[in-house]
Order: C-alpha cells, then sequence, then structure tokens
C-alpha cells in the first residue's frame, strides 16, 4: 500500500535548545509562583482575622493572657535571616550548574531548615497561651502553624532534593529545581517578618 508524499516545511529547529531551564523561563518557577500567591492569600486572610479579634477585643491580649515570649520568637527570626545568605548564594550556585557547589550548598540548606524546626517546637512552647484558651490564643497558633507548615514543606523538599543530588548525577532540570526551592525559602522568610510583628510586637504596642 502506497502513502502519498507531504511535502513538511520546516520552520524552526528546537534540538539544540536545553531541556530544561531557570528562573521566568521555566514552567516550574511559574508554578511555584502561583503556589507562593495563593499560600501569601492564606497568611493575610489568616492575619486579617488576627486583626479582627484584636480590634474586637477591649484589650489585647485579653485580660489573662501574656504576649509570647520575644526572646525564642527573636532568635528564630535572626535565625531566619540569616539563612538568607546561604539561600541565595545557592541559587547563583544552581544557575551557574556548579555540581559541588550545589550538592553541599543544599545539604547546609537541609541542616539550617533542621535547625530552624527545632527553634519553631520551642516557640510553640513559649507563646504563653494555649490554643483552646481563648480567641487570641486560637488565631496565634494558627498564625504559627501556618507558616509552620510552610517551613517544614520547604524543609521536606530541600531534603529530597539533597538526597538525589548525591545519589544521581544532577543535569539541567535538579538545577532548576534547587533554583526554585531556594526562591520559595525567600517567600518563607519574607511571610515571616509581617507575622513576627504581628504575633511578638502587636500586643507589645497596643
Amino acid at each position: 500500500m502506497t502513502h502519498p508524499l507531504v511535502d513538511v516545511e520546516v520552520i524552526g529547529d528546537t534540538s539544540s535548545l536545553p531541556t530544561a531551564d531557570t528562573g521566568p523561563r521555566s514552567l516550574i518557577w511559574w508554578g511555584t509562583l502561583g503556589f507562593m500567591l495563593l499560600e501569601g492569600s492564606g497568611f493575610v486572610l489568616a492575619a486579617g482575622a488576627y486583626l479582627y479579634i484584636a480590634a474586637q477585643s477591649p484589650q489585647w491580649p485579653p485580660l489573662g493572657d501574656a504576649p509570647p515570649a520575644l526572646l525564642v520568637g527573636s532568635l528564630f527570626t535572626v535565625a531566619l535571616l540569616a539563612s538568607q545568605a546561604p539561600n541565595l548564594w545557592l541559587e547563583k550556585q544552581s544557575r551557574e550548574k556548579r555540581e559541588a557547589q550545589v550538592r553541599w550548598g543544599a545539604l547546609a540548606m537541609t541542616v539550617i531548615g533542621l535547625f530552624l524546626t527545632a527553634i519553631r517546637m520551642f516557640e510553640f512552647a513559649h507563646l504563653n497561651v494555649r490554643w483552646d484558651q481563648d480567641a487570641c490564643g486560637s488565631v496565634v497558633w494558627l498564625l504559627l502553624l501556618l507558616h509552620t507548615l510552610h517551613l517544614i514543606t520547604d524543609l521536606g523538599d530541600t531534603a529530597v532534593l539533597t538526597l538525589w543530588l548525591f545519589t544521581h548525577q544532577p543535569g539541567d532540570p535538579q538545577y532548576s529545581d534547587v533554583g526554585d526551592n531556594c526562591g520559595y525559602w525567600t517567600f518563607v522568610v519574607v511571610t515571616w517578618l509581617p507575622l513576627y510583628a504581628l504575633i511578638y510586637w502587636l500586643p507589645r504596642w497596643i
């Protein structure tokens, strides 16, 4: 059985294009950005609930409640801000596709994530209010739990990436994944700053 010949016009050759890329040229980057926008909306709603409850209360925190202990929360905040230095360094190494630096940088960020998670556990113990004590306790725990969920999510992602990097030969997709993961960690850092002000400083200002 014969088939008629079909004329095919070649309009471009994409064989030389990379299989993966970093930043806005990566589809995963846009997905991560959308994910952060959705999660950021959740933080805004939770912060709005906190401010609404505080505005309806005759005093804040309510009578009988003490403000969260400042030392542990401030220690976490300083350590989280400091983690941006190795995080941004790792992001740069991933763009330059430097294999050894990316491996060890990812391992360092995993250790840093574990350290910060440990501090966060102490933070819960020093909120000076139970989650079920009153509306103040519930919304304070809500804000901290929301951020902790994102902290642990990024830690898990970083740990899996680190294990993969030490057991496989990284390629363009993995360097792109590391860069996106670094961007998400920046999101974790930035979103904590207004939450820190609400949880620890607003009760001391009003």
